[in-house]
């Protein structure tokens, strides 16, 4: 009976303790030393002896290519020829095999000449750096399906969109690298969804977005094309809450005291803020706009609700209705934050904290509130200009913003 080859997994090459050596089947073995050293080695008996050939440090050397390698040494010795010949005609083979954060750079190189948006190239550029951290120094024939569970996991009941898009490019990165002949040409995309990851992940259309559904960020700029064609104040109101990226009561509770058209920015009382801390609001050149039209309507007093019927303020269920109207009831108005920040974080260089404070959260660290003082208000106004801009650009989707 032949004996099983594959017997260690890429978890155990990196984390096995015990000296000694390991075998994977074949005559492949792991060797580690007292110290912790670990390298590869291939053993086979010729005449009667015993012999030991090494393949180079595991650290350089990934368990696929000292797979690949161990089995041409099988199929040499089963021909007659000397094992070591192999080493020659692998050695540049095993030197060349890249990490998935150099290969995934390249291959996004070669391809995205042919992508007609700039956001969608800086769009994977920034869902890679953010969420597949974890594979960026791995070499590339070294990725498990552990490996891309584990990346998944956290944001894929929180970010249902991103997520699937991460394991989207990843797949495509690694069907690429097996195209290249960097990983084997019989092994399964360890990204794959169909008859894999399918099983392993809950299905998506049973979850919801945390507490508050959102709208696709890519989906938003042809929502609000169809938005601005609302004639109702709810419409409007809607309109400069996704603008601003603000929560709902804090543009409903908005009077004109508040605005400040000159200046561009809207100062949100820290009795009106979840926090309880002031909050200054860059006003991109289309919110403006749009506060200028309502205001031309009438002389409004400073104590005035900026989005007001007969002196009464409107109530949040005004924009729920509208959005159930335009068919999407199934989102909510506070899940237009979340649609900004992923916006953010998935299409722009904008710093983390930069889109934090746009959004009025609590900033606990201590180099992050720093980034209140100075130049805070005018980086954030690049901010949500680039949002607008994103947002009522209807032919492309904008080009997403840049930090």
């Amino acid at each position: 009976m032949a004996r099983p080859i594959h017997q260690l997994t890429a978890r155990q090459v990196s984390t096995l303790k015990a000296p000694g050596r390991h075998s994977d089947g074949g005559g492949l073995y792991l060797r580690v030393t007292p110290k912790g050293a670990r390298s590869w080695i291939f053993m086979t008996a010729a005449n009667g002896a015993r012999s030991e050939i090494g393949l180079g440090a595991a650290s350089a050397v990934s368990l696929a290519s000292a797979r690949r390698l161990a089995a041409e040494m099988r199929e040499a010795v089963a021909l007659g020829r000397d094992p070591r010949t192999v080493l020659t005609s692998q050695a540049s083979a095993i030197k060349t095999v890249p990490t998935f954060g150099s290969f995934a750079n390249d291959y996004i190189a070669s391809v995205e000449a042919g992508w007609r948006n700039s956001v969608h190239r800086q769009q994977w550029r920034n869902s890679l750096r953010d969420h597949a951290a974890r594979l960026q120094d791995k070499l590339v024939d070294d990725i498990t399906t552990d490996d891309v569970i584990t990346l998944l996991q956290p944001i894929w009941l929180v970010k249902p969109e991103t997520a699937k898009r991460v394991r989207g490019r990843i797949e495509k990165i690694l069907d690429a690298a097996k195209a290249r002949g960097l990983r084997p040409r019989d092994s399964s995309n360890p990204a794959a969804w169909r008859g894999h990851l399918q099983l392993l992940l809950p299905a998506q259309s049973k979850l919801t977005r945390g507490h508050h559904a959102a709208l696709p960020w890519t989906e938003t700029p042809a929502f609000m094309q169809a938005l601005r064609q609302r004639p109702a104040l709810s419409a409007r109101c809607l309109e400069l809450t996704i603008l601003t990226a603000a929560r709902s009561g804090e543009a409903l509770g908005a009077t004109w005291g508040e605005i400040d058209l000159e200046k561009q920015q809207w100062t949100v009382p820290a009795d009106r803020m979840k926090a309880g801390v002031q909050h200054v609001v860059p006003l991109s050149n289309s919110a403006i706009q749009l506060l200028t039209r309502l205001k031309s309507d009438n002389a409004p007093r400073a104590d005035q609700p900026v989005f007001a019927i007969a002196g009464a303020r409107r109530s949040n269920m005004a924009m729920a209705m509208l959005l159930r109207r335009m068919g999407h009831g199934d989102v909510t108005v506070h899940g237009f934050r979340s649609t900004f920040r992923d916006w953010a974080g998935d299409a722009t260089d904008f710093p983390r904290e930069l889109v934090e404070q746009a959004l009025a959260h609590t900033i606990s660290n201590k180099v992050e509130r720093a980034y209140r003082r100075g130049t805070a208000v005018d980086r954030r106004r690049a901010l949500m200009d680039a949002w607008a801009n994103y947002l009522l650009d209807s032919e492309a989707g904008g080009d997403g913003g840049r930090g």
